[in-house]
């Protein structure tokens, strides 16, 4: 298929406040007078399909934007020439039904129709995806770069064509050819890149910067398992790996000219004039996946790329393996490809730390390549570094993407040749760091004796970061007060429970001598003061009659950790939370001594998830009754328009509308369990939902000893009472525990062993319906659920398969376990 012309129409000014917000997001609001570039969303009174733009925008020194903008011009040609109608879908389903199949070519069922349409939306995807990155490579914009360690992305097809405003036609295309639109949607696994939070909000904001035209990449790794598969049984949770990949993904394409070494081990050798070089070791190699990800109306699709580990050929001991050693010949093999894997491998043994430590480097090593080649690339043969942090942005999400920090300074040394002062810059103006967490000990740490044996180089770095930090502390707040600044060097240093540098330690010697009193005098004092009496002795150890000392266990040494989030804070240029308290807590505790030394850094970016996903998609009932009553669509992009309701909160016809269209999401919920188990439920009781990843914080144990509570008011009443006092409720917890985490394990076999109770309680009678099932969940954390319901309180216990929680509309069963 030829490639179509491609334009970008001129965007109109854009206000300073919202251009403030753009620059804050992207790491674009640091001081600079030379120029930036960057794509943005088209204003516009009524919502179209949109096209790229570009404008060129100059920041002073003050932070703040110019109030004259420069536009660029755009590529000539039109994507817009050429919009697939139901008949041109089908021909195109039916063309990679034929040509590019995964199947047999017997029948056209499901399975095969979902990847056949999948290819076709693909094909879509590339030619927008395609002339995107040319026009991106022409402009030379500064392009950020998203870095996390999972992508929970849930189901794609859907997503795909409702970007694309092409819902219609493929659902009308499918219908000729024999299908459903959602029959076959439901064909497709979703994506085991992720678990969490972390992850759903990676996803959202690959939409959101697509949407909003913004020229950026997402980078991660390609689990082969994803996280596992969940199980649940009358022992509570297990767990078996996922199988996602086994069909094959349509929405990739493995770019085998795409790939960089990452090395492991070794040693670091040191050159006549000064230079470093890591040598030796494990060497294995990242391999290029692409995943195209559209934005809403719009022709931009940026890219997900996700790297996967292979062995290089000349890496393979072909002798070994000649000789008929095949074990020693396979095991340099599966030592490389296991790094992608699973995602967070347990990390109980020191083999697990090693392959999570691996996994993380891979990641960055890869990464940085990567965007090191496409800066030079872009830069021409005249390649500027110190121009480096005005062409690319790397955020790092959350803590596991910090070597990038130590990755970018050994490549820009050891590799590109610059001083260390030049690489440190560099790196301090180009890595930004999210933070997600408030919990100090969730706050991750190396130990540095791991870190030395498999990365010796980013030690060396993460060493003279930490001593740069420690001067930089120094020199804000001086060496007369000791005691203070030894909190703060406590508080704040990169490298824990590791000696001070010999600079440092003899300065600060120095400091205590010409602080301290006259020496004998001192002396004399202590041993007066220190001397201990007869009722003492016995207390300090020493047996007063025999005069011999009693031995005391000494305390025993703390280990040495690299600090993760402090290297993060002192690399980078900004911190964020990712919710106003949250940046506030940030800030006022979590790295209040940094915040006090470089309040400038830290900002709060509020993170929501896409409402294109999770209303617009899943939930077109309600999607209409917001559209009819704020009068346009716009709010699928600006949330801002839904206050535009507040004035219709008392208006009876809205509030009808609105009841109607959550019934008749409730009543397929109940008709499809009708169908599937045979029992009913009420689609007016109401539903009590909590969905998050099984964890001793996250307030499962709360709840369901709340739901314990109300079953116990409930039995110490009789029948009359609880028709007064109890409205009914179905309560749904879905979420996996960690595989390792015995207590959040815990957690879920007693949600399931109160969910026997409660709904095999024969006190209850014909008020209460009793069953149970059991079954394997996504990787979407909607795992796990418990459904106790009751017509005066009906009870019911499920573990069902639901990819959407939102809609409530895809619960999958298998047969009873009981």
């Amino acid at each position: 298929m030829a490639t179509l012309p491609f334009s970008a129409t001129s965007a109109q000014s854009m206000s300073i406040s919202h251009s403030k917000f753009i620059f804050g997001f992207m790491g674009f609001n640091r001081t600079t007078h030379n120029p930036e570039l960057f794509l943005i969303r088209t204003p516009r009174s009524s919502y179209s399909r949109r096209k790229l733009s570009v404008k060129n925008v100059a920041s002073n020194q003050k932070q703040k934007l110019k109030d004259s903008v420069t536009q660029k011009e755009g590529i000539a040609g039109d994507l817009d020439t050429f919009i697939p109608d139901s008949a041109s879908i089908a021909s195109s389903i039916k063309y990679h039904a034929e040509f590019t199949p995964s199947f047999s070519t017997e029948q056209f069922e499901l399975p095969k129709a979902y990847f056949a349409t999948a290819e076709s939306v693909r094909d879509t995807l590339i030619i927008n995806w395609n002339a995107t990155y040319d026009y991106y490579e022409k402009m030379n914009v500064k392009q950020a770069y998203y870095l996390s360690m999972e992508y929970l992305q849930g189901r794609a097809l859907l997503n795909a064509i409702g970007n694309l405003e092409l819902s219609g036609a493929y659902a009308e295309a499918l219908r000729k050819l024999g299908h459903n639109l959602e029959d076959v949607a439901r064909q497709e696994p979703d994506a085991a890149l992720g678990n969490g939070g972390l992850g759903r909000l990676a996803s959202c904001f690959l939409d959101s910067l697509a949407t909003l035209n913004y020229p950026a990449w997402g980078y991660g790794l390609r689990y082969k398992y994803g996280l596992f598969k969940q199980h649940i049984t009358k022992d509570g949770q297990e767990e078996v790996a996922e199988n996602w990949l086994e069909m094959g993904n349509p929405w990739e394409i493995v770019r085998n000219d795409v790939s960089y070494p990452v090395k492991f081990y070794g040693e670091v050798t040191s050159g006549a004039d000064g230079s470093k070089q890591w040598v030796g070791g494990e060497n294995v190699v990242a391999l290029a996946y692409d995943v195209p990800i559209p934005g809403y109306k719009t022709k931009t699709t940026i890219n997900l790329r996700l790297w996967s580990t292979k062995l290089a050929p000349e890496e393979f001991d072909l002798g070994a393996f000649n000789a008929g050693d095949h074990a020693k010949a396979y095991a340099a093999m599966k030592n490389a490809e296991k790094i992608c894997y699973i995602l967070y491998p347990g990390d109980e043994s020191l083999e697990g730390k090693t392959l999570r430590l691996k996994q993380q480097y891979t990641l960055c090593s890869a990464s940085l390549q990567d965007i090191i080649a496409r800066f030079e690339r872009r830069s021409g043969e005249l390649v500027k570094w110190e121009n480096f942090p005005e062409k690319v942005a790397v955020q790092m999400n959350d803590t596991h993407p910090t070597l990038c920090i130590p990755e970018l300074i050994r490549i820009l040394m050891d590799v590109k040749g610059l001083s260390w002062k030049e690489a440190w810059d560099i790196t301090r103006r180009t890595v930004a760091y999210t933070n997600h967490t408030v919990l100090p000990e969730a706050l991750e740490k190396w130990s540095l004796e791991l870190m030395q044996e498999l990365l010796p180089r980013h030690v060396e770095i993460i060493r003279r970061i930490d001593e740069e930090l420690v001067h930089t502390i120094i020199a804000e707040y001086g060496t007369e007060d000791l005691d203070m600044l030894k909190q703060k060097l406590k508080q704040m240093r990169i490298l824990d429970n590791v000696e001070l540098p010999d600079s440092i330690a003899e300065l600060l010697f120095k400091s205590e001598e010409n602080s301290a009193v006259d020496p004998a005098e001192e002396v004399e004092s202590s041993v007066e003061e220190n001397k201990p009496t007869a009722e003492e002795d016995e207390s300090v150890g020493l047996d007063t009659e025999n005069k011999k000392e009693v031995t005391v266990d000494e305390a025993p040494k703390l280990p040495k950790v690299v600090r993760m989030a402090n290297l993060c804070v002192a690399g980078g240029y900004a911190v964020n939370g990712v919710a106003e308290i949250h940046s506030e807590i940030v800030k006022s505790e979590v790295f209040n001594e940094f915040y006090k030394l470089w309040p400038e850094k830290f900002q709060n970016k509020t993170n929501g998830v896409t409402p294109r996903r999770w209303i617009r998609f899943c939930n077109p009932d309600l999607s209409k009754i917001i559209t009819k009553w704020i009068g346009t669509e716009d709010w699928v992009v600006d949330t801002e328009k839904l206050v535009t309701l507040r004035k219709f909160a008392d208006n009876e016809e809205l509030q009808s509308e609105w009841r109607e269209a959550k019934r008749r999401n409730k009543i397929k919920v109940a008709s499809f369990l009708k169908e599937k188990t045979g029992y009913f439920v009420d689609p007016d009781a109401m539903f009590d939902v909590q969905v998050k990843r099984i964890h001793e914080y996250k307030r499962q144990l709360l709840n369901i000893m709340g739901i314990i509570y109300r079953y116990k008011k409930m039995k110490e009443m009789s029948p009359e009472e609880r028709k007064i006092k109890f409205v009914p409720r179905v309560c749904i917890f879905g979420g996996k525990a960690f595989a390792t985490y015995v207590q959040a394990k815990r957690i879920v076999k007693f949600i399931t062993d109160v969910g026997v109770r409660v709904n095999h309680d024969p006190e209850i009678g014909d008020l209460l319906k009793h069953y149970q099932f059991y079954e394997e969940t996504k990787r979407i954390r909607l795992s796990l659920f418990l459904i106790i319901m009751s017509v005066l309180q009906k009870c019911l216990f499920l573990a069902v398969n639901c990819p959407s929680i939102s809609a409530l509309l895809e619960w999958r069963l298998v047969e009873p376990a009981i």
